[in-house]
């Protein structure tokens, strides 16, 4: 791995539609109905307003309502019938980013929007007293866990196994997000004398791209996520541009990142493959995994925060409760 200077740091998730105009969101330009009257650079600032991850997901969220029967524009009526339909199969959490997502898209063809109407309001409230709104929990990445997924990964092909020991280990080490984790490039990777260090220029709580530095410490033993980094790196020929990257089963390599949900699905099949259920399982538990095993080895707070970039002691807590519950059994 070639010593690369990093970028100067700031502060340290069907039925055809008919009778009725479909908006594409999909498209990267937002609808000239809300940039009308407007210079480029206004324009430009008004798509940089939403994160490329936020209109993804919306995007992703019409689709769902369109393939399930919804029009754009939509009658309240048929606003509450999906949400009816889908309150149990869907969080909470997620139905309310759909709705907000439907409203966005008649805001921006000028439409009433029937997310506001009374009834549709009152039915989310009753599907939030119904089923709860407690978000789901993935089961976190521990060290023990770790290591008997690692061995199992070993297993496969040395490319696709270099890819994924890397990925397992640096995305552990550094508590990173799935979206973080494709998004690394080897030119925010530098090299020091204890390890690395690996620029972030923008993440989930930093919309607004101050960018903040992850440290990453050579470790003892083969289970180095450093080492592993690097051995990913040499193998795969990689000398500028995205870090991990799509593993065909001719172990070519892909020259684009790898995405999120590719993430989640090598983090399964990993556990799987460990002889593990991935049920509970996702490309979140290697940061939930980080935040638990910090909690168990006595790390403070303050410093486990210096990794993951929470901004809270309480959401923080979020990920250690587990360990809190255990310690308190302990003085019993």
């Amino acid at each position: 791995m070639t010593k690369k200077s990093s970028p100067k740091p700031g502060v340290l998730d069907t039925c055809e539609p008919t009778g009725a105009t479909i908006i594409d969101i999909t498209t990267k330009k937002p609808p000239k109905a809300v940039l009308s009257g407007f210079s480029a650079t206004a324009d430009g600032y008004l798509a940089a307003a939403q994160s490329d991850a936020t209109k993804r997901a919306y995007a992703g969220d019409i689709r769902h309502f369109l393939a399930n029967g919804g029009t754009i524009p939509a009658s309240p009526r048929q606003l509450a019938e999906y949400l009816a339909k889908f309150a149990e199969k869907h969080a909470v959490a997620t139905l309310r980013r759909r709705l907000i997502a439907i409203h966005k898209a008649h805001l921006d063809i000028s439409q009433i929007s029937p997310a506001m109407d009374r009834e549709v309001k009152m039915i989310m409230q009753g599907i939030r007293r119904t089923v709860g709104t407690k978000q789901r929990q993935v089961r976190p990445i521990v060290r023990d866990v770790l290591l008997d997924t690692l061995v199992a990964t070993d297993r496969q092909k040395p490319v696709k196994a270099a890819r994924d020991r890397a990925l397992l280990l640096v995305g552990f080490a550094g508590a990173f997000r799935r979206a973080e984790l494709v998004a690394i490039r080897l030119e925010h990777i530098s090299e020091l004398d204890a390890g690395i260090e690996i620029f972030l220029p923008v993440s989930k709580t930093d919309q607004e791209q101050q960018g903040r530095v992850v440290f990453i410490p050579y470790a003892n033993g083969e289970r180095c996520p450093v080492r592993a980094l690097a051995q990913w790196l040499a193998m795969a020929g990689i000398d500028e541009g995205y870090v991990f990257r799509a593993v065909n089963r001719h172990e070519h390599i892909a020259m684009d990142h790898l995405t999120g949900s590719s993430v989640s699905r090598i983090v399964k099949a990993s556990i799987k493959r460990g002889g593990t259920d991935p049920k509970e399982f996702s490309g979140h538990s290697l940061r939930a995994g980080f935040c638990t095993q910090a909690a168990i080895a006595d790390m403070p707070p303050w410093q486990i925060k210096l990794t993951t970039g929470h901004k809270s002691d309480t959401t923080l807590a979020k990920y250690i409760r587990p360990v809190t519950r255990r310690r308190i059994a302990t003085l019993l």
